[in-house]
This record gives C-alpha cells, sequence and structure tokens, in this order.
C-alpha cells in the first residue's frame, strides 16, 4: 500500500535532524530556530518577540490575556510585537513530536522591505488589531520554508541564500491574511505603532512606578485612547503587560541567579513581599518557593 504523499514530509525530516531532541535549537541561520517537544506540556510562561512560527508537525495553544490561541501543522502565528504569553504543546509524542520553526523578524529588514515594495495601505479600521495571529501556511510559504531549511545541509550557501529566502518569507506574510497587523507596527504614528514604542518602554523599565498619563503622553496619546488601543493590541492592560514582566523576570531571577523571593521581588519593582507573593501565585498557580523548587526538579529530570 503506497501512502499519501506529505508535502511536510521533507520539511520535518530535516527538521528532526537538526533538533536532536527535545529543546528550543540554535541554527547556523542566525534569525532561524527549531523547537521539538515529544509529549504534551504543562503551560510555561514567557514573552514572544517578533517572529513567523510555522508549525511542521503537532499542536500547540498560548493564552495571551485571556485569549486561548490554537494552531498546528500547516498553520503559523505572527507576532508582531513583544508579548508575555502562556503556552503549551497540546499534540506531541516520541513517534510524532511537537515541531515548529521559527524565524525571528528584524524590524530594519521589514522597514527596507517596505520601503521597496508597493504594498496596500491596511484599512484605517485595522489599526490596533491583536499583535498576533494564526494563518494557514500558503503553499508559496512552505515551498521558501523548506528552501530555507535545505541551507542547513548546504552551510556555505547560508550568507548568500539566507538573506533571500528570509526576505520572501517576511514578504509572502506582508502580503498574506494579517500582513497588514506588520505594516501598522512598522508606519510611524499609526496607533499600533505607538502601542510598540509604550510596550518597549514598558519593557525598559517595568520595575518603575507607572503612571499611566506619562506613559500615553510619551507615545502622543490620550489616556483614554492609550487605553483602549493597547488593550486591543495586546489583549492586556499597560498595567497588566506591566505585572507580567515583573512577574517572568522575578522568576528567571530565582531559576537562575537563585535569589530569594524578596529579594527577586524587590528588584522587579515590588514594595511589598506580601503582594508579590500574591501576584506570583496567581499567575503560576503556586507560591514562588514551590513553583521555583518544583521548576528544578523538572530541570533536573530532564
Amino acid at each position: 500500500m503506497t501512502l499519501p504523499f506529505s508535502p511536510y514530509q521533507e520539511i520535518v525530516d530535516i527538521a528532526m535532524r537538526f533538533a536532536v531532541g527535545d529543546g528550543e535549537f540554535a541554527t547556523d541561520i542566525g534569525n532561524l530556530h527549531i523547537s521539538r517537544r515529544s509529549k504534551p506540556s504543562d503551560p510555561l510562561h514567557s514573552s514572544y518577540r517578533p517572529c513567523f512560527a510555522f508549525v511542521l508537525q503537532g499542536a500547540k495553544s498560548l493564552r495571551l490575556g485571556t485569549e486561548l490561541i490554537s494552531y498546528g501543522t500547516g498553520d503559523y502565528l505572527l507576532t508582531s510585537l513583544d508579548l508575555p504569553v502562556a503556552w503549551r504543546v497540546t499534540e506531541a509524542s516520541p513517534e510524532v513530536p511537537h515541531l515548529c520553526l521559527g524565524l525571528a523578524i528584524d524590524s530594519e529588514k521589514l522597514l527596507e522591505l517596505l520601503s521597496r515594495i508597493d504594498v496596500p495601505r491596511p484599512a484605517a479600521d485595522t489599526d490596533g488589531q491583536r499583535g498576533m495571529a494564526v494563518n494557514v501556511a500558503p503553499p508559496e510559504l512552505l515551498d521558501a520554508a523548506v528552501r530555507l531549511l535545505r541551507l542547513l545541509d548546504r552551510p556555505g550557501d547560508i550568507p548568500a541564500m539566507a538573506p533571500l529566502i528570509e526576505q520572501e518569507i517576511l514578504y509572502r506574510v506582508l502580503t498574506g491574511p494579517d500582513g497588514g497587523r506588520l505594516i501598522n507596527i512598522a508606519t510611524a504614528d499609526s496607533h499600533s505603532n505607538r502601542i510598540a514604542r509604550a510596550v518597549a518602554w514598558l519593557k525598559e523599565n517595568f520595575a518603575r512606578p507607572l503612571r499611566i498619563e506619562d506613559l500615553a503622553d510619551r507615545v502622543s496619546m490620550s489616556v483614554s485612547s492609550f487605553h483602549h488601543h493597547f488593550k486591543s493590541v495586546t489583549a492586556m492592560t499597560p498595567v497588566q503587560y506591566q505585572k507580567q514582566l515583573r512577574l517572568h523576570e522575578a522568576r528567571r531571577l530565582m531559576l537562575v541567579e537563585r535569589l530569594d523571593a524578596g529579594t527577586a521581588g524587590h528588584r522587579v519593582g515590588y514594595q511589598s513581599p506580601s503582594q508579590f507573593s500574591r501576584e506570583y501565585s496567581r499567575l503560576y498557580g503556586a507560591s514562588p518557593a514551590r513553583d521555583v523548587d518544583g521548576a528544578r526538579d523538572v530541570m533536573a529530570a530532564e
């Protein structure tokens, strides 16, 4: 009996060879990494940066604010600005592991490409759309992704060919159903661009006290318009966004730098240890000490 041809077989075979176990794998193509998981996972918290993430096998879900986003084989996730999320692999096995390739989106390359191509400006009512969306990859996008991964077997070709194929992938995304989200983020003085600037400020200053009036003024928006568009783009209020940044960094400080909970909380801007513990437990489902001990046990087992 002849099995039906899978258009994903070649790209899966290449990805499996360069991702030899569970985890995240960098490649010789600087902006490209491959993720592999052989079993469903518990929720994991992290920040997604602007990227094109293409699922080759299996399925995954993530929570952005209160919104649940699911995507599987043949789907790509477009993230247009930095967003804190909780994600988990939902379909994976040792025989058919979850595989995903991620291609970081470089803002300078995006602006340079937009200066050379004639892409219709998005409709005004799309400005301020969510900074994350899922679509089915068309054949042209799959073809470009396959050609990009083939370069891993020809490292001498990477310096000349990888930038061209990355540009092609970016072009396909820009001209796809949600390319307008990227265009709005890159367009100076759009609402989405202003929110992206506010997000960049929050990332650098999350430990400082937050005054919404000052941040709205910094990006030249009224307070009401800023609140509305910030939540539209990020699915969170500015305070909720700052809180997630603080708690993610505190967890990293406890896990990686082995700071105690009180010191980590203070380092990221909490003045009250009890408030830090309460908000940490609400996000991670356990107290700081219990969560960190459990995470270290998992890392030791792996």
